[in-house]
C-alpha cells in the first residue's frame, strides 16, 4: 500500500512582492527528516513560513489537512516564548495546543501534564522547570521552544535553525528526541539548517535552495 504524503506542494512559488523560490514540488511523508540548506537571504525561511501557513503561497498549490487540527508544530528563529513565565508554563502551552486525545482512562488534564513533563525531561531542562525563561541561556531557550513543540505532539514539525546556540552534546539530545517522535508517532521534521555537515548527518533528505529553485542533493556533493 502506498504511503500518503502528509504535506505536498505542486509548482509552489514563495515570496512577498516577488517569488524568491519557484516551482517547488515537495512531498513530506511519515518518518521524513528533511533539511533545507543554502545561503542566507535566499528564501529558506520564506519556504518554511509558507509551509506553516503563516504567509500565502505566491503561486502554485500547498496541500495538507493538519494545521486546522493542531497537528503542525512550528519553531521560528524568534522563539516566541513568554519570557517572564517559567519553562513549565511555556512548554504547557504546546500541550494545550495538541490535537491528540489522551489514552483511555487518563483525564485530559493528567495527560497534558504528563506530556509537558516528558518534553521538559527530553530536552534536559528538568532542573529548570520553574525557572523564568528570561534567566535561561540562549541554548536553553531554544530547547524550551523545542520542548513546547514536542509537547504539542505534532504530525509535522517545521523548524527554522532551531539548533543554533546549541553545543554538540545538546544537538545530539535534541535530535534524539526528534527521532523518537518521528519513529513512535510517524511524524516528520522539515528543518532549515545553516550547518551543512549537520544537515547531512541527521536528515534523511537534504534540499538546497540555489538560483531560485529547491534542489535535492547528496552527501558527497560540493557547494
Amino acid at each position: 500500500m502506498d504511503i500518503e504524503a502528509m504535506l505536498f506542494t505542486r509548482g509552489l512559488s514563495v515570496g512577498y512582492d516577488h517569488a524568491l523560490v519557484s516551482n517547488i514540488d515537495l512531498d513530506v511523508f511519515p518518518g521524513d527528516i528533511i533539511g533545507i540548506i543554502g545561503a542566507s537571504g535566499i528564501g529558506k525561511t520564506t519556504i518554511l513560513r509558507t509551509l506553516a501557513g503563516l504567509i500565502p503561497p505566491f503561486r502554485g498549490s500547498l496541500e495538507h489537512s493538519l494545521v486546522k487540527n493542531g497537528e503542525l508544530g512550528y519553531i521560528p528563529q524568534r522563539l516566541g516564548l513568554v519570557r517572564h513565565a517559567s519553562v513549565e508554563h511555556n512548554v504547557a502551552l504546546g500541550a494545550r495546543a495538541t490535537a491528540r486525545k489522551p489514552p483511555a482512562g487518563t483525564s485530559n488534564r493528567q495527560w497534558k501534564a504528563t506530556v509537558t513533563r516528558e518534553a521538559i525531561n527530553a530536552m534536559g531542562l528538568t532542573e529548570k522547570t520553574r525557572e523564568p525563561v528570561r534567566r535561561l541561556s540562549g541554548g536553553q531557550q531554544r530547547r524550551t521552544a523545542t520542548a513546547r513543540t514536542l509537547a504539542q505532539r505534532p504530525r509535522i514539525i517545521l523548524a527554522d535553525e532551531f539548533l543554533s546556540e546549541l553545543d554538540a552534546e545538546n544537538v545530539e539530545m535534541v535530535f534524539g528526541a526528534i527521532h523518537r517522535l518521528v519513529k513512535e508517532d510517524g511524524s516528520a521534521l522539515v528543518v532549515v539548517e545553516h550547518n551543512v555537515e549537520r544537515a547531512f548527518r541527521y536528515c534523511t533528505r537534504v534540499l538546497r535552495v540555489r538560483d531560485g529553485r529547491l534542489h535535492p542533493v547528496q552527501g558527497g556533493e560540493s557547494e
